[in-house]
């Protein structure tokens, strides 16, 4: 019954409510972005597979440049990210747009997180695949508390069929405040 049906009343309302008191801040890292990017594109959106295997557009906060090497091509990840999008990576802003695509209804609150085409078609099988798009893509999620880029892909599906098959109001609520700790601990290191 919550997963099918209070869960999305959560997610819009704990999303509307993150967002009303996340924008002054979300506008401040806008306009520091545009200077530090040099652009005014501070938004980065991605396809990205979700809900019963549809795409969609998933938006986050720029945190590379669009330096190119002499011939046109972009430099490497490694070469373009800016200090003030490591600093976004590291406290997770550059997610807090997603809020955006909660309350649109692409993502929730709590879920696998959403992969690019990519990564659905090289990790997991098919059936792990469908399992995992039975459910709404989470701005966190039970691998994100649990290691997150520390763990390999076969990992973070394990992960997320565990939270489908088990996933509850508490179980939610405890993955929130879990995010919250583990940002708070990348901050502090």
């Amino acid at each position: 019954m919550y997963v099918s049906f209070f869960k999305r009343i959560f997610d819009v309302v704990v999303g509307s409510l993150s967002l009303i008191v996340f924008l002054p801040i979300l506008l401040c890292i806008l306009l520091i972005s545009c200077v530090a990017h040099r652009s005014f594109r501070a938004f980065f959106i991605q396809t990205r597979i979700g809900y019963h295997n549809k795409p969609f557009k998933i938006i986050k906060l720029r945190t590379m440049s669009n330096e190119k090497d002499g011939e046109g091509r972009l430099l490497d990840d490694e070469s373009r990210i800016t200090p003030f999008g490591l600093f976004l990576r590291r406290t997770s802003i550059d997610e807090l747009p997603q809020l955006l695509n909660i309350i649109k209804g692409d993502m929730s609150l709590v879920g696998p997180r959403p992969f690019v085409p990519e990564d659905c078609a090289a990790h997991g099988t098919p059936a792990q695949m469908t399992e995992r798009h039975s459910v709404r893509p989470g701005l966190t999620g039970l691998a994100q508390v649990n290691g997150r880029n520390a763990i390999n892909f076969e990992q973070r599906i394990q992960y997320d069929l565990a939270y489908i098959k088990s996933a509850s109001f508490l179980l939610d609520v405890k993955i929130l405040f879990r995010t919250f700790r583990v940002i708070f601990e990348k901050r502090t290191h």
